[in-house]
């Protein structure tokens, strides 16, 4: 009995320790763990680049090419230019006035406006619908008396003002001009969503700056004094394209 009895204790015990050596072997820390092994089903990842693919957004063989391209470009004017040939008078006119040409500030700006809803950053806040009128209004630069009418030069017209006056703009627009003319002495021009352009000459100050985005009425400058210094005078012009027009056909003046 007693000799049966050892046998079962023994049994037990090489069972214990076949148990704690299995628990040993088999305990591995999580962190160890693999995704598959921690959850028991294969981990599917989206990384859509590996080490070696490329991103989308950026393609050497493209990038390369318009490299390329832009250098032949510069190459080609280069040459035009230098070559008095007859041949290529077509290419230098093209490139000139592809060069004089303004960039359209304030259209792309009304564009941006209009297509996302919100206006760029370097310019104010959009306004509400309602404050927008169904015609077109422009505010008058300086209240005076036309000295010199469009007919007597084509470009402008030179406003009387009583002493040093302010000067406004007649639409908002961006400051593509601030600083000196020949002709027209202190001058800044403004460029308007429509692609026009509206000329502040002749001022004693401006209180503008270049690219600067003004509203309709901000001020940009102030009249010239005259000679006995008891009037102002300024030089008003508005430009369409090419051409200027009569300032007179667009805003009153008294």
């Amino acid at each position: 009995m007693n000799k049966r009895a050892k046998e079962i204790r023994k049994r037990i015990e090489k069972r214990k320790r076949q148990r704690s050596i299995q628990s040993t072997l088999s305990y591995q820390p999580l962190a160890d763990l693999t995704d598959e092994e921690r959850y028991g089903q294969p981990v599917i990842t989206y990384d859509r680049y590996a080490a070696d693919d490329k991103h989308p957004l950026f393609r050497k063989e493209v990038f390369l090419l318009k490299t390329l391209l832009s250098a032949c470009l510069v190459l080609l004017s280069a040459v035009a230019f230098r070559n008095p040939s007859e041949t290529l008078a077509p290419v230098r006119t093209f490139v000139k006035h592809t060069m004089e040409q303004e960039f359209q500030f304030a259209a792309v700006s009304k564009w941006y406006e209009k297509q996302f809803g919100e206006p760029l950053a370097l310019f104010p806040e959009k306004k509400t619908e309602t404050a927008k009128k169904n015609t077109k209004s422009y505010a008058v630069p300086a209240s005076g008396k036309v000295l010199e009418n469009f007919e007597k030069n084509g470009q402008g017209i030179m406003i009387e003002t009583n002493g040093e006056t302010p000067v406004e703009a007649m639409d908002e627009g961006i400051v593509i001009f601030a600083g000196t003319k020949e002709k027209l002495g202190k001058t800044v021009i403004i460029q308007h969503a429509d692609g026009s352009e509206s000329w502040y000459g002749n001022l004693g100050a401006i209180t503008v700056k270049l690219y600067d985005f003004v509203e309709a009425g901000k001020e940009v400058g102030t009249t010239m004094k005259d000679a006995n210094e008891a009037k102002g005078v300024f030089y008003f012009a508005i430009k369409q394209g090419d051409h200027f027009i009569d300032p007179i056909q667009v805003i009153p003046f008294e």
